[in-house]
C-alpha cells in the first residue's frame, strides 16, 4: 500500500530555500518524511523540519500539490503532499547524522540542478506559486 509523505519548500525571510543532503544518496532534497500513525500533516510538518533540518520555528503555508507517481521513490510508492512554508534558520544539526548529512539554505540562483527522489519538479511548482498540482 502507498505511504503518505510530506515535502516542505522551506523559505527563509531572506528568500533562501533550506535543503537537506541525504545520507543514502548524497543528493540534496526538500525536508520532509512519512506521516506516522496518529499524526496530522501539521504535526508531521513540525516534527520533520526539526528532525531533518533543525528548524524549530516554521509556519505551514500553501499547498503546492499532491504527487502520486509510483516511480518517484525506489523505496516505496508514496503519495506526497508538498507545501510551502515560512521558516526561521536552522538552530541545531539534524537528529540523525547518518540519515541527513548536511543542511543548507540556498539562494534561488544557487539551487542544485537536480534534487533527490524526483523533487525538482516539486520545487519548481512551489517557486512558481501557481494553483496546486495533482499528479
Amino acid at each position: 500500500r502507498p505511504v503518505v509523505g510530506l515535502a516542505v519548500i522551506a523559505l527563509q525571510r531572506d528568500g533562501r530555500i533550506v535543503l537537506i543532503r541525504r545520507g543514502d544518496t548524497g543528493t540534496w532534497a526538500l525536508p520532509g518524511g512519512t506521516v506516522e500513525w496518529g499524526e496530522t500533516l501539521v504535526s508531521t510538518f513540525h516534527r520533520e523540519l526539526l528532525e531533518e533540518a533543525g528548524i524549530e520555528r516554521a509556519t505551514m503555508g500553501s499547498l503546492v500539490g499532491v504527487y502520486s507517481r509510483p516511480d518517484r521513490d525506489p523505496r516505496f510508492h508514496a503519495i506526497t503532499v508538498v507545501v510551502r512554508a515560512g521558516v526561521e534558520p536552522p538552530v541545531r544539526p539534524p537528529l540523525n547524522a547518518l540519515e541527513i548529512r548536511d543542511v543548507r539554505a540556498f539562494a534561488p540562483d544557487e539551487l542544485p540542478r537536480e534534487l533527490a527522489m524526483g523533487m525538482s519538479d516539486y520545487l519548481s511548482a512551489g517557486l512558481g506559486a501557481g494553483p496546486p498540482e495533482i499528479e
